[in-house]
């Protein structure tokens, strides 16, 4: 099976070599856990390092935004964008100001799944594109949870039919014991929980690898930090919760 590498450093030993291909795996965790960066991380180093293009469908965050988000970690989006390796999907502003009127993609309502999946599919097809990131899918279903499976199960057949590796991020409440939208786990391949814990009085980030198909990965919760470069996991090291 041909493994997708994640670009994050110490992330592949433990899902023992990185994402198969074509996986939707699903990135949980509370607000301040990392999720964005890390599904950053994943496409912006795919793009660059692994010579397989990339789109992020920005749903939370004004795609200015993101690109000066993510020069803060020395990834110039904009260059690879110029050079047709990188594309944002704009379904944050509904196509309103001057700077959404500059954007090459954009869903006037993300609420509407096939004019969402209409633009992916375009932005795939113009591209060439191997990685997919949602941030977040959560976006999709608030006001219809009922529908979260259906919504991510139609989207995981478009990107995977058109060969694409993805990361969805999912929002749960400081303390929740879900991964965001019933039944959504159960409609992707893989499940990574970012976590962010109290332990002596200091706040620790862990995650864990809830599942993943078409692979073994370690069972263990791992430390990682946020630095100035990005996300870096410790392997070899195990962060107990009390």
């Amino acid at each position: 099976m041909k493994r997708v590498k994640t670009g994050i450093p110490g992330m592949d030993d433990i899902l023992h070599g990185g994402i198969p291909e074509r996986n939707v795996v699903l990135l949980s965790g509370g607000p301040g856990t990392g999720k964005s960066i890390f599904c950053q991380q994943f496409l912006y180093k795919g793009a660059s390092e692994y010579n397989e293009p990339s789109i992020l469908i920005a749903l939370e965050e004004h795609p200015v935004q993101i690109r000066e988000n993510m020069k803060q970690f020395g990834w110039d989006v904009k260059k690879l964008e110029e050079e047709g390796k990188f594309a944002i999907i704009d379904a944050f502003t509904y196509g309103i100001g001057s700077s959404a009127r500059r954007e090459k993609y954009v869903v006037i309502d993300p609420t509407d799944e096939r004019e969402l999946i209409d633009v992916l599919k375009e932005a795939i097809n113009d591209i060439g594109a191997k990685r997919i990131g949602i941030d977040s899918v959560t976006t999709l279903y608030l006001n219809k949870p009922m529908m979260a499976r259906k919504t991510v199960f139609l989207l995981k057949r478009v990107i995977a039919g058109l060969g694409c590796t993805a990361v969805f991020t999912s929002q749960i409440s400081v303390g929740e014991r879900g991964f965001g939208g019933p039944g959504v786990e159960h409609a992707v391949d893989g499940i990574i929980r970012l976590d962010l814990d109290e332990i002596d009085g200091e706040l620790k980030r862990s995650l864990i690898v809830w599942k993943m198909r078409g692979t073994s990965h370690s069972m263990k919760r791992h430390p990682f930090d946020i630095t100035d470069k990005g996300i870096i996991v410790y392997p070899d090291k195990v962060l107990k919760l009390r």
